[in-house]
């Protein structure tokens, strides 16, 4: 692990759960395990790749993180303080946290000029002098490769990429110290998305931001990331330096999904994975990949799930075969 003082974010056995079943309509009572016990950290000025399967917990991870979703146990720490403690003042948390989201169609409002969009949460957070309005909006829409004279017009006049850049600005107008890229680009025309992530990657250096890239394009994620978080049915099953994370993967989760690249020159090694996700309300006992692993023994199939150990500086499984998969 890091030293401390490196720390932008750190998130603490965090687990979130969903009752199903019970109350006035009767039933058996079960629980959705959407998150389930995770341990990861953010350096300052780095970014984190988080991948996995749709399903795996990745999205209500971010939600958590962002005080948008209640966690059921857990920390998640911001320089030190707890930002998932009751009381905390959301206003403060978003000035931290932000995130840019998926699809740049339906996540702008038809009604709202570029200016009100960006306008808004400074408002929201007390910054009305109009001087310094226009200016913090003329300053970040020059940041994201817009016009300042753009601001007068409403989303329906921009292409893809253009609304995408707008909420770029909107996610990065209050400042922020982190912020959670959620699928940031794959909406976008293959031609637009290099330019979005060389503009992402601009913005982390000019503005000193450390990133949560969530994406399902693990090509995206290995030019983005500085380390990589690998994430299956609520856990995080391996976590790394890119470089270790896709040269040299330890759990065959990993492995799979690394196989799964499209590979110009040839099929890329590695044993692909058939079989869906697990139910979440029935998570598998012991290690909770076994009934789609490869190499599974018997060992595996038994609880209790396995640690997250370390195998070399900062790379992490949790795996009880990771030592014999080298």
């Amino acid at each position: 692990m890091p030293e401390t003082d490196a720390m932008i974010l750190k998130v603490e056995d965090l687990a979130v759960h969903f009752p199903l079943g019970g109350g006035l309509l009767g039933g058996k009572r079960r629980t959705v395990h959407a998150v389930d016990g995770v341990d990861l950290h953010l350096k300052k000025g780095e970014c984190l790749g988080l991948v996995g399967e749709s399903g795996c917990g990745k999205s209500t991870l971010a939600l958590s993180i962002l005080g948008l979703q209640a966690p059921t146990r857990g920390r998640v720490l911001l320089d030190g303080v707890d930002i998932a403690a009751p009381g905390v003042d959301r206003k403060a948390r978003a000035r931290i946290v932000q995130m840019v989201f998926q699809d740049p169609y339906s996540s702008l409002n038809p009604r709202q000029t570029v200016r009100r969009t960006l306008e808004d949460p400074l408002r929201l957070h007390g910054i009305t002098d109009k001087a310094e309005v226009d200016g913090r909006i003329e300053e970040m829409l020059r940041h994201v490769g817009l016009r300042p004279e753009q601001a007068a017009r409403y989303p329906h006049e921009f292409s893809g990429g253009q609304r995408q850049r707008i909420g770029i600005a909107r996610a990065l107008i209050l400042k922020p110290k982190i912020v959670v890229l959620d699928e940031p680009v794959s909406a976008l025309d293959v031609s637009i998305r290099a330019q979005i992530i060389n503009l992402l990657l601009e913005l982390k250096e000019t503005m000193e931001l450390s990133y949560i890239m969530i994406s399902h394009d693990l090509g995206v994620v290995e030019h983005m990331s500085d380390r990589v978080a690998v994430m299956y049915l609520g856990r995080i099953v391996e976590t790394g330096g890119w470089h270790a994370i896709f040269t040299a993967p330890r759990h065959p989760y990993t492995r799979a999904l690394i196989a799964a690249i499209p590979d110009p020159f040839g099929e890329r090694p590695g044993v692909k994975i058939s079989g869906e996700l697990p139910n979440p309300l029935e998570p598998p006992s012991g290690c909770r990949f076994h009934p789609r692993c490869p190499e599974v023994r018997d060992i595996c199939r038994k609880p209790p799930t396995p640690p997250l150990g370390e195998i070399a500086r900062e790379h992490e499984v949790r795996c009880l075969r990771a030592a014999e998969l080298a």
